[in-house]
């Protein structure tokens, strides 16, 4: 059976210029109504932007049609179980409306994100962060050959990483790039966060095995300035006033239409 797609996002009028991609009972399907059903898939719509893809798209267009006409045909929108969930579906689509509509006038100010922002400017701060490499070997014996090696200058740190760890990040010589406190595992974590930039270290035993780490940069917290926050201070406001209003929109209908729970 070919893979259902649920998108239901045809049967628009065509655009006059609309490239017609192939006809049920004589009504269109058009270029168009592929791509807006490729969008209304958001993010998995990506797989199908392609030729093979597309394809597919417009056979289930295609399916939807049909089953739309059968469904006409034998006049199924007058079963109860139909009317029943219609009936259901618009109940959800009202209320869903009705909540946008308590939240629609919700405005957030540019003088209310900079108030926000001066008042917790001292909260603004960009964590410290460290930029470390790593070699990972499965044995202690191991990890102090390649340590040995790379003291004694017979190989860089890069080159060890690339022959010889088993971690992804050997491609790149170990880098594993910046990180924060509490991203990597406690015995990993520690290690780097005492180091000091060029210091190499271990080796560092954790569930993984073991490490050679290389220390390459300390980023210490600093604080975060307006511009920095000012897009995620202005979601964080927004959704609150709608939080707000969506709470407050409740009691006033809880003192209109009583609520009594069990």
């Amino acid at each position: 059976m070919a893979e259902i797609l649920t998108p239901n996002s045809f049967g628009q009028n065509p655009q006059p210029t609309a490239k017609v991609l192939a006809q049920v009972n004589g009504k269109p399907i058009t270029e168009e109504d592929v791509n807006r059903f490729i969008m209304a898939m958001g993010r998995n719509g990506q797989a199908y932007n392609n030729p093979q893809g597309r394809a597919a798209v417009l056979e289930q267009l295609i399916a939807q049609r049909l089953f739309l006409l059968d469904a006409q045909r034998n006049l199924y929108e007058r079963d109860q179980a139909f009317k029943d969930q219609l009936a259901a579906v618009k109940e959800q689509l009202l209320m869903e409306y009705a909540i946008s509509k308590c939240v629609e006038s919700v405005r957030v100010t540019e003088d209310d994100v900079r108030g926000y922002y001066d008042t917790h400017k001292a909260e603004m701060m960009d964590e410290e962060t460290v930029n470390a490499s790593h070699i990972l070997v499965d044995s202690e014996e191991k990890a102090n050959e390649i340590l040995a090696a790379i003291n004694a200058g017979e190989i860089t740190f890069e080159d060890a990483a690339k022959a010889h760890s088993t971690c992804p990040s050997s491609q790149q010589g170990g880098n594993l790039g910046d990180f924060g406190r509490g991203q990597m595992v406690p015995e990993f974590d520690a290690a780097c966060f005492e180091m000091a930039e060029g210091e190499v270290r271990g080796p560092v035993k954790t569930q993984f095995g073991y490490h050679l780490i290389r220390l390459n940069k300390k980023n210490e917290a600093r604080a975060l300035s307006y511009n920095d926050v000012r897009a995620q201070l202005y979601e964080q406001l927004t959704r609150e006033k709608q939080q707000a209003a969506y709470q407050s929109k409740i009691n006033q209908l809880k003192i209109m239409y009583p609520v009594d729970k069990a």
